[in-house]
């Protein structure tokens, strides 16, 4: 929640809170990052990624992604113009992995356990291969190497379908990264799933309410069925596919749960509207219904993802 989830969006001009960027990407990477894990591997699985893909990550963010595919064999290119403390994490993950170790994702240090069930495979990765990897900050013409053959998939895994316009600047990316692929390369396009397969869309809604002197197009809506379909539509790409995967949001305590989705950055609009304090306290209340006796917090949700081909 795309900083892969709804990523580190812009707050309104003017009105930004005092953030700490380096604990807000410490958070991400530590926390909220893993729980978009099912949908890459359920992407990786039907694509059959590994040796031989070369790859481009839009708005990779800290790279779990990017790294998850390494660990396939893939060749792996991750882009970002947005957040450097996150770039710089991706960097450090992708680019340290030790020649003893190749292809183990690295896991950063206070990850909490996913609280109930079997943890995602590739999770904390054990392969042995592992594809090169390059991260460049800017936009997917930066990604450019003359040297290096197209690439054969690209991915955007930051859902859209909750926030008013989230689509825009997706397709302005497409458009940027379709001449550095192949032709008939995959493209890959993320969204939240129904509303109602979606708890954490509750809790997302306490930002807009908060933030409504604030409202604009980065208000939160609810997803539409055909969004991602609409983006392949405007980006001139052929659909080829898709499929449904659930992501539960699964925290160690409520803390770690506000600590996350905080992260985000949807939330910045409100405390600049209402403070700080009344955004923990509306934010614990909405949190409160997924708490459970052990006190961790579980929230089911539903994504779905678009396989498209460039023609």
């Amino acid at each position: 929640m795309t900083p892969t989830l709804v990523r580190q969006h812009t707050p309104h001009a003017g009105a930004a809170p005092h953030v700490d960027l380096r604990a807000r990407a410490r958070d991400w990477s530590e926390i909220q990052e893993r729980m978009l894990v099912p949908l890459y591997e359920a992407v990786y699985e039907r694509l059959d990624l590994g040796d031989g893909t070369r790859m481009l990550g839009l708005e990779c963010g800290s790279g779990l992604a990017l790294l998850m595919a390494a660990a396939r064999g893939a060749t792996v290119t991750g882009v970002d113009s947005r957040s450097p403390e996150l770039l710089a994490l991706a960097r450090r993950r992708l680019l340290s992995r030790t020649p003893g170790a190749p292809g183990t994702p690295e896991i950063p240090p206070g990850t909490p356990e996913i609280p109930e069930g079997p943890r995602p495979h590739g999770a904390r990765g054990t392969g042995t291969r592992g594809g090169t990897a390059r991260i460049v900050q800017g936009s997917p013409g930066d990604a450019l190497d003359p040297s290096a053959p197209a690439f054969t998939l690209v991915t955007a895994f930051e859902p859209i379908g909750c926030l008013a316009g989230d689509s825009d600047g997706l397709g302005a990316l497409l458009d940027g990264a379709a001449p550095l692929a192949a032709r008939g390369a995959a493209v890959v396009l993320a969204g939240w799933g129904p509303p109602e397969r979606c708890a954490t869309t509750s809790v997302l809604r306490v930002a807009t309410r908060l933030a409504d002197p604030l409202r604009s197009a980065g208000s939160w809506r609810p997803a539409l069925r055909d969004d991602l379909e609409e983006v392949a539509r405007r980006t001139r790409l052929r659909p080829d596919g898709s499929g449904r995967v659930a992501c539960p949001f699964g925290y160690a305590d409520a803390r770690s749960a506000a600590r996350g989705l905080l992260s985000t950055g949807l939330f910045d609009a409100a405390i600049a509207a209402a403070g700080q304090e009344q955004v923990d306290k509306e934010l614990a209340e909405a949190l409160h219904p997924y708490r459970r006796p052990d006190g961790t917090v579980w929230m089911p949700n539903v994504f779905r993802y678009l396989i498209a081909r460039i023609p």
